[in-house]
């Protein structure tokens, strides 16, 4: 039997058992399991130099849960963004923020014709299956991210990269699910390692 007296506060039967429920919930929440299932996993990622630009590869691994499937066959759109941050180290004070890239994919679907719609900019690319549309998002090949005189030749920086669904985005009802509920947090850890143009 655990004795839960703390400076002369002694706690009844049912308090004491209400308070060993709420310590349970606490551990079980933040005690680390298994990898989610409504996570993004960086397969791998790289930086590298082409004619006029550095340019970004890299492979993704997720699934769009039946979830956010399902907020999709109803009208809600989906918005990704893939974020890539270029810092140069210092030992003398904070790391200096070079630059900051981000790309963000809108993800919807037409109920009418059954297909799925993924814009970034200006380009629009229709899709008649869902797992079409994750392999796309899972692909990033030859992206511009940098002109080559943004990076100094020589020098080592610190590149860190994610994906993630921006919940900032979805209508306000969606947004109060996406703070209580794993299915609406798809998100990848940052990414990091560094490069010497």
């Amino acid at each position: 039997m655990v004795n839960l007296t703390h400076h002369g506060l002694r706690l009844s039967g049912p308090r004491r058992r209400g308070l060993a429920a709420l310590l349970l919930i606490l551990i079980a929440m933040l005690a680390p399991g298994r990898a989610s299932a409504d996570s993004i996993a960086v397969k791998s990622a790289e930086l590298r130099a082409e004619e006029d630009a550095y340019v970004l590869n890299a492979d993704f691994e997720f699934s769009i849960n039946p979830t956010l499937e399902e907020a999709l066959q109803k009208g809600v759109p989906l918005y990704f963004d893939l974020e890539l941050e270029i810092s140069r180290p210092r030992w003398y004070w904070f790391d200096q923020k070079v630059l900051a890239y981000s790309a963000q994919y809108r993800i919807s679907f037409n109920a009418l014709t059954r297909q799925y719609r993924v814009t970034t900019g200006l380009l629009g690319q229709t899709f008649d299956e869902l797992d079409e549309v994750e392999h796309l998002l899972s692909r990033v090949t030859s992206r511009p991210v940098a002109r080559l005189d943004q990076l100094e030749k020589g020098t080592r920086y610190e590149i860190a990269l994610r994906l993630h669904l921006d919940s900032s985005l979805l209508p306000k009802p969606f947004q109060v699910n996406a703070l209580t509920s794993r299915e609406w947090s798809l998100a990848s850890e940052w990414r990091r390692w560094s490069f010497t143009p």
